[in-house]
């Protein structure tokens, strides 16, 4: 045979291994996470220290106390807001680092911007004139809501963090987690955050059993992952923003998990695993207001369902 000087071609590699459910999340994180949720992952999965995590979370901050720059990724803009905060004390609780000076100008900043009865708006003034959501309305006087201030409570409650503001913050989540009549799975989520650390444990079992009946008799949450036409969306959310049994109760220590029975959590969870997409990431349901931003999202939601899946003992090694 004609000799041609081309090299010959390379034998075909061997099938790779198939890897596993963690694994195909982490190289995920590498490829598209920020900085903060590559830390978070190391911390949470690889054995890494809460330091690199939090340094990556004063990038955030402002002089305020509060946080900005787009912390949560569907809100754009420098400014503090609410909702950039609970994000960090998320990000603070998970690695124990809610304590501390840190934490107390935190609470400064929420107490400046909490409404007369002691809640957290939504949106803040202080957003005018940067890109905003357009679900998120900017008023000169926002209301105080359970959205944002249900978590923020619950989370300082969990962490025995006291300041003169929980005292009012407190009395508002009590109210209005025990006046839901017609409720939005999300409020009712943040209603189960407060709840699960609230300090009147009586108190917040007889409240949650309540919400739990409410979340059956609305369809609040899909009892069969077939049968996703049984359980509404929301109006004006995308279609695939369902709520699941793991989305009220993140793990089973939850006052939420026993709205549901064993069948429904296993299926749930299932459901859940099963999510998971090629490149390793999970979805976001309720696709935020930006492409950019749900992008940036996907990452934080990827570690949510691990950390849920372990909470349960699932295991993806």
């Amino acid at each position: 045979m004609a000799e041609t000087g081309a090299s010959p071609l390379p034998p075909t590699p061997p099938t790779p291994p198939a890897r596993s459910p963690l694994a195909r999340a982490e190289h995920f994180v590498w490829l598209t996470a920020r900085v903060l949720e590559q830390r978070l992952f190391a911390y949470h999965f690889r054995g890494g220290g809460a330091g690199p995590v939090e340094t990556a979370l004063d990038a955030y901050r402002n002089e305020d106390g509060g946080y900005g720059h787009a912390l949560e990724p569907g809100l754009r803009g420098p400014v503090s807001r609410p909702l950039h905060t609970a994000h960090a004390l998320r990000v603070l609780d998970a690695v124990g680092g809610c304590g501390g000076q840190r934490v107390e100008r935190m609470c400064r900043y929420l107490t400046s911007v909490s409404t007369p009865d002691g809640a957290l708006p939504a949106a803040h003034p202080s957003l005018r004139g940067y890109p905003a959501a357009p679900f998120v309305p900017v008023v000169d006087d926002p209301p105080g809501e359970l959205l944002v201030t249900g978590p923020v409570v619950g989370l300082l409650h969990r962490n025995e963090v006291w300041h003169a503001w929980l005292f009012r913050a407190t009395d508002f989540c009590w109210q209005a987690a025990e006046s839901l009549r017609s409720s939005h799975p999300y409020e009712v989520e943040a209603a189960v955050a407060f709840l699960d650390t609230a300090p009147d444990r009586p108190r917040a079992e007889a409240a949650s059993d309540r919400l739990g009946r409410l979340v059956r008799e609305q369809g609040l949450a899909v009892l069969d992952p077939d049968d996703l036409d049984a359980c509404p969306v929301p109006p004006g959310h995308a279609r695939s923003a369902h709520r699941f049994p793991h989305d009220y109760a993140r793990n089973p220590h939850s006052l939420a998990r026993a709205w549901f029975t064993d069948g429904e959590m296993a299926r749930s969870l299932d459901f859940l695993a099963a999510e998971q997409g090629e490149d390793g990431g999970w979805p976001v349901r309720d696709r935020h207001w930006v492409p950019a931003a749900t992008l940036e999202a996907r990452p934080g939601v990827t570690l949510e369902a691990l950390r849920t899946l372990r909470a349960y003992g699932r295991s993806f090694d």
